[in-house]
């Protein structure tokens, strides 16, 4: 029997187009909200067409118990220059939080940038007060790179966000 934070229950795969009305709901919730830059109201459908878009340089996963979908994440890689880099986004479900889905969608990504994409640069941004994901994202090596004051407007409010990133020490930099 699995306690209720044990992520062993946890499946991890590809996000599917017929995912999108589980996705749309879950994104919807308000603790995921105020913590993207998700605007509020999005339809189901809007989410099927960003579902049905997504380029091939994106990988989107959810993380599932029971069939149902309690976290999802991307990497979104850069073009050109930037090829090497990609954009995390990582969301769980606001009632599942500290039970290890953040960690598991995250260790997944880090995975297959590291050892299938070739992926050496990890970055995101998350808002300021938001402790439990700063403390994931250093756990799992993400560092400190600065911050973006008067990111994003959240509840009538310009608020400041920290930008982290993750490099893989074996392809930081040449000698």
């Amino acid at each position: 029997m699995t306690k209720p934070n044990d992520p062993s229950d946890i499946s991890i795969r590809a996000a599917r187009v017929i995912d999108f009305e589980a996705i749309a709901a879950l994104m919807s919730q308000p603790g995921i909200r105020s913590g993207t830059l998700r605007q509020p109201f999005a339809t189901p459908e809007q989410t099927r067409k960003w579902l049905e878009n997504l380029s091939d340089d994106s990988t989107v996963i959810v993380a599932e118990r029971a069939g149902r979908i309690l976290g999802m994440a991307g990497l979104h890689r850069s073009k050109g220059r930037r090829h090497h880099s990609a954009a995390l986004g990582i969301s769980v479900d606001d009632n599942h939080r500290g039970e290890g889905i953040g960690k598991s969608l995250l260790t997944a990504l880090i995975d297959a940038a590291d050892n299938w994409l070739g992926i050496s640069r990890i970055e995101l941004t998350v808002f300021t007060d938001n402790g439990a994901a700063i403390t994931l994202y250093r756990k799992v090596g993400f560092e400190m790179e600065g911050t973006h004051r008067a990111y994003a407007l959240r509840n009538g409010e310009l608020a400041d966000v920290f930008a982290m990133a993750r490099i893989r020490t074996s392809a930081a930099r040449a000698p």
